[in-house]
């Protein structure tokens, strides 16, 4: 009870406090995080040599899931803080206003240190779809307020705490779901599968598919421009890969290849494979050691943005050429030649 009084209190802190924070920071020169490695001639066409990560704010606990919200002129940026079980909302105008609360988690007792909300995404009609930690679930948000859960167990055994989510053109919802939200995590007497696992929510009849079971800690999630490929993090210190998985006809996956290994930079910096984003030409933007890894479709790192941070999540937004990257206690932008997939 002490623990979890005193994070409340530095919660309505934090919400009373940013406000203020963010007007003074209007007014001030930008201010920037991290540097830019190049590895290939390539990323200049995706990246200016000029180009510097932007912090727009600051002082959160530990974000994630960012997701662009509406058109590029109306359009927000929603993310997850999920120690306070929070979303935050962000906009070029008015900067950051606390967007819902509770967002993971409704239980009445405590639930550990991430018990909220962390994949956000927006399914076909616009509507934000929530990974949650706490009531571990996925869930979408209705137009008229309120919450429908799409999954919350497999074969009626409780989810572990789904993570992050991706959305096929056909409606089709895919999330990965490790341990990470369960408050003793793989130990966690709560833990009711014996597997992580990569699963399909079906657009058609809401019917939940277990697609595999090959990683240990799958994490970040995306589809390829043609859809013929899904891309998964796996955010184990001692395997801290991205696999790649052929996407069948039936929507079903094909056993997995490695896509890159970066487990021999684990610990020389802070972070591992996290969420992801892919561009229209099929490139990827994946959260690992040290900040955002670039990758060209064939698996070349052509460079990475460097944040210096453990680096969460990044999405694109904005008209499709900011990428908004979440690390640690930081919120970020970056101006990109890339474009993010719609």
């Amino acid at each position: 009870m002490r623990f979890r009084l005193s994070f409340i209190v530095a919660s309505a802190f934090f919400f009373v406090s940013t406000g203020a924070t963010l007007q003074s920071q209007a007014q001030a020169p930008k201010r920037t995080l991290g540097t830019i490695e190049r590895f290939d001639s390539q990323l200049d066409k995706l990246l200016a040599p000029e180009a510097k990560l932007e912090i727009l704010a600051d002082g959160f606990t530990w974000t994630e899931g960012p997701v662009w919200m509406g058109d590029a002129t109306n359009g927000h940026l929603l993310f997850s803080d999920i120690p306070r079980n929070s979303i935050f909302k962000w906009t070029a105008k008015d900067g950051i206003q606390l967007f819902m609360n509770p967002s993971g988690y409704t239980g009445v007792t405590y639930y550990g240190l991430e018990p909220g909300s962390n994949g956000l995404l927006k399914d076909l009609d616009g509507n934000l779809v929530l990974c949650e930690h706490g009531d571990r679930r996925v869930s979408v948000l209705t137009p008229g307020g309120g919450k429908r859960t799409l999954a919350d167990n497999y074969q009626g055994k409780r989810l572990n705490s789904p993570n992050d989510a991706a959305l096929k053109s056909n409606g089709d919802l895919y999330f990965t779901d490790p341990p990470y939200g369960l408050p003793s995590r793989e130990k966690d007497p709560r833990r009711e599968l014996e597997h992580f696992g990569v699963y399909r929510i079906s657009k058609k009849d809401g019917s939940l598919t277990l697609l595999t079971t090959e990683l240990a800690r799958p994490n970040g999630i995306g589809f390829s421009p043609d859809e013929k490929t899904l891309y998964v993090a796996q955010s184990d210190p001692k395997n801290a890969i991205w696999m790649s998985f052929a996407v069948q006809a039936d929507g079903t996956l094909s056993k997995g290849t490695l896509f890159y290994d970066a487990t021999k930079e684990v610990g020389k910096m802070p972070g591992l494979p996290d969420g992801l984003s892919v561009d229209t030409q099929g490139n990827l933007w994946a959260s690992g050691p040290g900040g955002i890894w670039i990758f060209s479709k064939e698996a070349k790192l052509l460079g990475r943005i460097n944040t210096g941070e453990r680096t969460s999540n990044c999405a694109f937004g904005e008209d499709g050429t900011s990428l908004f990257v979440t690390a640690d206690s930081y919120l970020c932008r970056i101006a990109t030649k890339a474009k993010g997939m719609p």
